[in-house]
């Protein structure tokens, strides 16, 4: 159960992201791995983050990582495993370095398609919670079919995400150039059935876009 202060809730998130390497430390002094890198792509749109997540990393190592105070925080921290001579504390302090030189020279925000399945996800949140949540491999126990899955779920999401998931749907097409690289992106965001028969994925995507769009206009 998540602490109600949620003490190092962005720090979790950034951690997440080494997902790509199985939890893997590959950062070094000089430069930045695949997870930091892919999660300073995204901080890049809301700096803000990368803020927190370096006041998290002070807070845990100024607290000490085996404190009592923080030990239930801390449980809910992913592992990530440092690479022989070296600790998890100096693992967080380089990331805590990276994190201070991204914040003092600002990036632009990267137009590029996410390169990690975390970043997929942290890309297209909207996107990974209808697909995931509504077209999952087993939906058909619970729906009759894939518009009943939809209207469901228009009718349960507030009329701001419904233009989040559009405007991301959007995107998400753009990013998705060939039908292969479709596929298997929407199958990372959590798609786990075919589209009706005869109907391509893309122009099923763009047909929910369509119909939320239709939905939100009245």
């Amino acid at each position: 159960m998540t602490p109600s202060n949620d003490r190092f809730r962005e720090l979790r998130e950034l951690l997440r992201s080494y997902t790509a390497t199985g939890y893997a430390f590959d950062d070094t002094e000089d430069r930045r791995g695949v997870a930091l890198s892919a999660y300073l792509r995204q901080a890049a749109r809301d700096p803000a983050r990368a803020a927190e997540a370096v006041a998290e990393i002070d807070d845990l190592l100024e607290t000490g990582l085996f404190n009592d105070e923080i030990a239930d925080d801390v449980d809910l921290l992913p592992h990530i495993n440092p690479p022989h001579g070296k600790t998890v504390e100096s693992c967080l302090a380089v990331i805590g370095r990276h994190l201070r030189q991204f914040l003092a020279e600002p990036e632009i925000p990267s137009q590029s398609p996410p390169q990690t399945a975390w970043e997929w996800r942290e890309r297209f949140p909207g996107l990974s919670q209808l697909l995931g949540s509504y077209f999952y491999q087993e939906y058909s126990l619970e729906y009759s079919s894939d518009r009943e899955a939809l209207d469901d779920y228009v009718a349960d999401t507030s009329e701001i995400d419904l233009r989040q998931v559009a405007d991301e749907i959007r995107e998400f097409l753009i990013f998705n150039e060939s039908d292969q690289l479709l596929k298997k992106s929407a199958a990372t965001l959590g798609l786990g059935v075919l589209p009706p028969e005869g109907v391509r994925l893309r122009q099923w995507l763009a047909d929910i876009r369509e119909i939320i769009v239709h939905h939100l206009q009245g």
